[in-house]
């Protein structure tokens, strides 16, 4: 059975673990990263905003109930279903989700409401592709940050408390921040034997260049950036 380590933040790990057991793998949960709201004035949200734009779900999860009454009204492009989902359950009444990719989502914003002004829910720690191809059509951007994501730590012997002191078959990465951690655990000298063989899973290829090349054949990206996608690499690990 493979072991399979779970680096994505809570409540989404305990999510994925139940996924992975349901599908024959053993997950360990071992989150890298938190995610932790931000303080947001919502009388700053510009009043001459004609839509709303999020690229993850945490994004609206963490927003406040003041910055939520502000924007509900307006329509909501979300960037795919899951977080489309949480639109909705936050209380937007008309979401428009894409596809589950930022660089499609940015596209069909700019070419609809090019000119106009929009505000992006949004994370402190985020790929700035996103707002610049929005802001090179005319779209003019204002990020709301509504929260951060912060590292983890853990000693060394409380990993391999969790581990029972076997290696790990492969690791799911939701995210550059993600990567880098990964990438420090590893090279620790007490787990090094622990990831020797380690293959990392990554949801798209933005997150795996965060290896810089040093994991080479060991990485694989998920054919689309979804959970779907990614899970489905472990099917075909050697």
């Amino acid at each position: 059975m493979l072991r399979v380590l779970v680096t994505r933040p809570e409540p989404g790990a305990s999510r994925t673990a139940r996924r992975l057991q349901d599908m024959g793998f053993q997950p360990v949960v071992l989150p890298l990263t938190e995610t932790v709201v931000l303080p947001v004035d919502a009388g700053l949200i510009p009043d001459e905003a004609v839509a709303v734009a999020v690229t993850s779900a945490n994004a609206v999860r963490h927003a406040s109930k003041e910055v939520i009454a502000a924007l509900a009204a307006l329509p909501c492009h979300a960037v795919g279903a899951r977080t489309g989902e949480a639109a909705r359950k936050m209380g937007f009444s008309s979401v428009i989700e894409g596809s589950g990719d930022a660089e499609g989502l940015a596209n069909g914003i700019a070419a609809a409401l090019s000119g106009e002004a929009i505000v992006y829910l949004c994370g402190r720690v985020r790929f700035p592709m996103f707002e610049q191809r929005l802001e090179a059509a005319g779209v003019q951007v204002s990020a709301v940050e509504t929260y951060d994501t912060l590292p983890v730590r853990y000693s060394d012997e409380a990993i391999l408390a969790l581990l029972s002191d076997q290696p790990v078959d492969a690791v799911l990465l939701y995210s550059a921040k993600a990567v880098a951690a990964m990438q420090a655990l590893a090279k620790r000298p007490a787990l090094q034997e622990a990831f020797e063989k380690t293959r990392f899973l990554t949801l798209s290829a933005r997150i795996a260049a965060a290896f810089n090349d040093s994991a080479g054949k060991a990485i694989g990206i998920a054919a689309q950036p979804d959970e779907e996608a990614l899970l489905a690499l472990l099917r075909v690990l050697p």
